[in-house]
C-alpha cells in the first residue's frame, strides 16, 4: 500500500494543515493503517495530511503490554499500559496511558490517564479520566466498524474514527486503514493513544 510519503523521517507533532470540516470547525486528518513499516512486525502507521509519517507502533501482536507509541522518527511519546482488578476477565482490565516510555519497574509517575471499558449502554464504548481519577473524556460509537467519537465533559467532539473513502474504482481499504480527526487543540498523539486502547479492547 503506498500513501505517498513525502518524508519518512520527518516528524510531525503539531499539524496545521486542518483539511477535514466536522460540524461548522475543521479537524486535523490522519491517516491509520493497522500495520507496521517494519517487514518482520506488527505494529500501526500514521500519516499526517501532508504526507509525513507522524507515529508509529512496531512490535504489536496479540495483546501486548506495555505498547509504546513512537513519533515518525522513533522517539517515545505514550506508554500505554494494561492493567487488572480482581479476577483474569477481561472486563475487568483497565489501561494507564503514561507521557513518554515508562518501564514496568517505574513506580513514581503518577503522571497518567486511565482509561475504563464501558458497560453501561451499548454506544458508550469507554471512560477517559486523569491522573486524580477527574472524568475527562467518553467514547462512543463502534470502534469494530470504525465509526466512533470522543467527546470532552462539555460534549464537544474533539475526536473521531472514521471509515477512509476509497479514492477509485475497485479500491476498499477495509478495517485496516482508517482516519483520525481531531480538533485543534486536543492532541493528537493522545488520540492515537486511545486509538491503541480501543483496539485493545475490541480487537
Amino acid at each position: 500500500m503506498n500513501f505517498l510519503f513525502k518524508s519518512k523521517s520527518r516528524t510531525v507533532h503539531n499539524f496545521h494543515d486542518h483539511d477535514q470540516e466536522n460540524g461548522n470547525e475543521a479537524f486535523v486528518s490522519l491517516t491509520v493503517w493497522r500495520k507496521s513499516l517494519l517487514l518482520s512486525c506488527n505494529g500501526f502507521t500514521v500519516i499526517g495530511s501532508n504526507g509525513s509519517l507522524a507515529y508509529r507502533v512496531d512490535n504489536y501482536s496479540g495483546r501486548p503490554n506495555p505498547v509504546v507509541l513512537m513519533d515518525g522518527s522513533g522517539n517515545p511519546i505514550f506508554t500505554i499500559r494494561r492493567r487488572q482488578r480482581g479476577l483474569r476477565l477481561m472486563n475487568n482490565y483497565y489501561w494507564l496511558i503514561y507521557e513518554g516510555e515508562v518501564t514496568k519497574y517505574c513506580k513514581n509517575n503518577n503522571n497518567y490517564s486511565r482509561i475504563v471499558r464501558s458497560h453501561e449502554k451499548r454506544n458508550v464504548l469507554a471512560h477517559v479520566y486523569s491522573d486524580n481519577r477527574q472524568h475527562k473524556y467518553v467514547v462512543e460509537g463502534s470502534y469494530t466498524t470504525r465509526s466512533c467519537k470522543i467527546f470532552d465533559e462539555s460534549r464537544n467532539v474533539v475526536g473521531e474514527i472514521k471509515r477512509k473513502d476509497a479514492t477509485g474504482e475497485g479500491v476498499s481499504y477495509g478495517l485496516e486503514v482508517f482516519n483520525l480527526l481531531v480538533k485543534p487543540g486536543f492532541e493528537s498523539g493522545f488520540a492515537m493513544a486511545i486509538v491503541l486502547v480501543l483496539d485493545q479492547m475490541f480487537s
